[in-house]
């Protein structure tokens, strides 16, 4: 079950999300690159495809591997964006949302060569709308929401005030 462990006092676990194209990688890379357990779930490993009822796909993350992930380790940073993800908030500390104005995710995306995700037209019709719809849902639970279109340095910085 999502919920089911406790957490350990004083040690926070912090879910960073947000949409694509806010830095969640980029942020992610630079908190590792200082020593800190970070795990990425968008990968096989970590979530996997479902069919919703309206036929329409879903990339989810595998329940048991992210229950398993918060049962080892009381203090990581995990990025990520799915649907499935306020199953598991209570298991963090900290709630995240990163986000940027729409022109500088759209840059990002369409200059980045470690993600093909929103080089159609089509993703980036997409991006828009999860941009209206699904941000200001992000935005409701988040603990804190920090704009990468500062510095990074900047950013990872907020994000790291958080374990003091």
């Amino acid at each position: 079950m999502p919920g089911s462990a406790t957490r350990v006092a004083g040690v926070p676990r912090v879910l960073v999300t947000g949409m694509s194209g806010t830095g969640k990688s980029t942020v992610l890379a630079a908190l590792g690159e200082r020593g800190h357990l970070v795990v990425d779930t968008d990968t096989d490993e970590w979530s996997r495809w479902v069919t919703l009822d309206d036929g329409s796909p879903d990339w989810i993350w595998r329940e048991d591997a992210i229950g398993a992930l918060l049962d080892a380790h009381p203090t990581l940073f995990v990025a990520g964006c799915k649907s499935n993800q306020g199953a598991f908030y209570d298991r963090f500390e900290h709630v995240v949302l990163l986000s940027a104005p729409v022109e500088v995710m759209l840059d990002r995306i369409a200059t980045r060569v470690t993600n093909p995700y929103g080089k159609t037209a089509a993703e980036r019709a997409e991006i828009l709308r999860n941009h209206a719809v699904v941000e200001p849902l992000l935005r409701k639970r988040a603990t804190l929401e920090i704009d990468t279109s500062a510095p990074l340095d900047d950013v990872v910085a907020r994000l790291l005030g958080l374990l003091s």
